[in-house]
């Protein structure tokens, strides 16, 4: 028989609901709910790394996007080494967000290969999925959060770089 996946809400209630009635399953409940609130709390988290993402790129884009004679603006063909450094914080930033919103699209998808009725076989794939989906998620964000510092500190040090070389003219 071929693993069939559990692809609507209608479906994963039922398998729930058979879960609940197996004689065995009373911390499956709380094991649930621990799994789906540590999801939840991942998912609010890689949502607000992304908005700050989002911020910092607004921030980063300015020296290109820059009037010319602003204090921020570059000259690309004058200054390649700033929009170059500007560019790689860029990069950085959309590569974190990347990470942020993979994260976010992770599901608790599972394939029960064998019998829907083995209300066991249920709770053990219906967890096992849960705890994939957070293990991915805290991975993502370990990256995204380190790609944001590198992105934010690379921003700060073109900054720095563009006002320092207007000062010293």
């Amino acid at each position: 028989m071929s693993a069939k996946p559990i692809h609507s809400t209608r479906s994963l209630l039922r398998a729930f609901q058979k879960a609940r009635q197996w004689p065995d399953s009373a911390g499956f409940i709380d094991d649930l709910t621990l799994l789906q609130s540590k999801d939840l709390d991942l998912s609010v988290r890689l949502g607000a790394l992304l908005a700050a993402d989002a911020l910092l790129l607004t921030t980063a884009v300015n020296p290109i996007a820059a009037s010319p004679g602003a204090p921020l603006s570059l000259d690309a063909p004058t200054q390649p080494f700033e929009v170059m450094l500007v560019c790689l914080a860029i990069l950085l930033l959309v590569w974190s967000g990347w990470q942020c919103v993979r994260g976010i699209l992770i599901g608790e998808e599972f394939r029960l290969e064998g019998d829907e009725g083995d209300a066991k076989l249920v709770i053990q794939r219906m967890l096992a999925a849960w705890c994939v989906s957070v293990d991915h998620q805290l991975a993502s964000i370990a990256k995204a959060a380190r790609l944001t510092l590198a992105g934010g500190a690379v921003t700060a040090l073109s900054f720095v770089w563009i006002m320092g070389a207007k000062i010293l003219g």
